[in-house]
């Protein structure tokens, strides 16, 4: 039974979640960052249709260079770059390519000097890569995605608990609507710690479900960020914790952030 769910698994691939980047704050008109990220990602188990660790006929790996750009277009109104070059292999297939390339509009629909709640709609076009982490390479034409995003900062009391100074809380509830794969409901959270003016630690969560009892995902991620300038290095550990009709994939996440 372990080697049949194994093999259906691999057959079924990956369903993973990119990193919740179109968020609750815009960019202030005329100023934008870009951030390049790198994923190591391996699995030797996977989770099968009913939820259940099973291994997979062979290891599968995935390594992603990704691109995320925004542009403050207006205080209010911000342009949203995605996109990502991909190499993997399993017991089945191996592959190089471009992945989804992205673009998007990010509206702040209210904020005051705490909150702030955003919309977000975008458009992707599918590459050689996984457009899915469910899908074989290759598959997958238009995507198309409306997100809500919520956030809310908050100060340490008294202005400073030992090192730590504040932080950040944000959630995130997306609808992507896919040519050629099954749509998807995302959620997303990141909560946020600032640890004096160039420290932050993060942890994330990313979590989805593909339509018609498709695969279901949740990963965890946790990871610090150095402030130097108007640069910033960041440094995790992403983890798929629980799913279904997914790898149990885990690696680095290494990422080098450019404001202007």
């Amino acid at each position: 039974m372990k080697a049949a769910g194994g093999l259906v698994l691999a057959l079924m691939a990956a369903a993973t979640a990119t990193a919740a980047e179109a968020g609750a704050w815009p960019q202030a008109k005329g100023r934008g960052q870009v951030i390049l990220k790198f994923e190591d990602m391996r699995a030797a188990e996977g989770f099968d249709p009913s939820g259940e660790l099973a291994p997979l006929p062979a290891e599968r790996r995935e390594r992603i260079l990704g691109a995320f750009g925004e542009y403050g277009l207006t205080d209010r109104l911000t342009l949203v770059l995605k996109g990502d070059w991909q190499s993997g292999k399993d017991a089945f297939v191996a592959y190089e390519g471009r992945g989804p390339l992205e673009i998007g509009l990010n509206w702040q629909v209210w904020g005051d000097d705490r909150t702030s709640l955003s919309l977000y709609g975008g458009a992707a076009d599918g590459g050689e890569g996984r457009n899915a982490g469910y899908a074989a390479p290759g598959e997958g034409d238009r995507d198309w995605e409306l997100r809500a995003s919520v956030g809310r900062s908050f100060g340490a009391p008294g202005g400073r608990i030992g090192a730590f100074t504040g932080g950040f809380a944000e959630l995130q509830a997306a609808r992507r609507m896919r040519e050629g794969l099954p749509d998807e409901t995302r959620v997303d959270a990141t909560v946020g710690a600032h640890f004096g003016e160039n420290w932050m630690a993060l942890g994330q969560a990313y979590a989805g479900e593909a339509d018609g009892d498709g695969p279901r995902w949740l990963s965890v991620e946790a990871s610090v960020v150095r402030r130097l300038g108007p640069w910033s290095v960041q440094a995790g550990w992403r983890e798929a914790v629980s799913g279904r009709e997914t790898p149990r994939s885990s690696g680095p996440v290494i990422a080098l952030w450019r404001r202007f």
